[in-house]
């Protein structure tokens, strides 16, 4: 029997792939989720604590702020220094690499913003239509 590498998605769920058929999957798997790449935005400006990682993307929960954030620092994208005070501190802040990705996404990030109206409303029309 052979056995496939394995990760696990933002939901903890493990995931076979074979990087041998596609490369680069198991990265675009990591960056794709609904969170990521919010979070990582989030983050471009500079270290940031938890709470004001929960502030700055409300509609996140914190036990889905909290599995982003070890993917994020898993696969390298981030940095979490914990500070021994009480309550202890937990700053994260984007490496090198994480730092990269977001320059990368910006123009995706962009082009989001400048083209959610005509996609809300595509949507719109789309839904109208297939209720009828």
């Amino acid at each position: 029997m052979v056995t496939r590498p394995t990760t696990r998605d933002a939901y903890g769920h493990l995931i076979e792939y074979d990087p041998e058929i596609c490369p680069i999957r198991h990265v675009l798997d990591g960056i794709g989720d609904k969170w990521t790449i919010i979070v990582l935005t989030a983050l471009k400006p500079g270290s940031m604590r938890f709470s004001e990682l929960r502030r700055a993307i409300s509609d996140i929960s914190q036990r889905m702020l909290t599995v982003t954030l070890r993917k994020l620092e898993r696969d390298g994208f981030l940095n979490r220094t914990v500070t021994p005070t009480i309550p202890a501190r937990v700053d994260y802040e984007l490496t090198d690499l994480g730092q990269s990705l977001v320059s990368n996404l910006a123009p995706l990030a962009e082009w989001a913003l400048n083209h959610r109206d005509p996609i809300a409303k595509s949507r719109a029309l789309y839904d109208a239509a297939a209720k009828d």
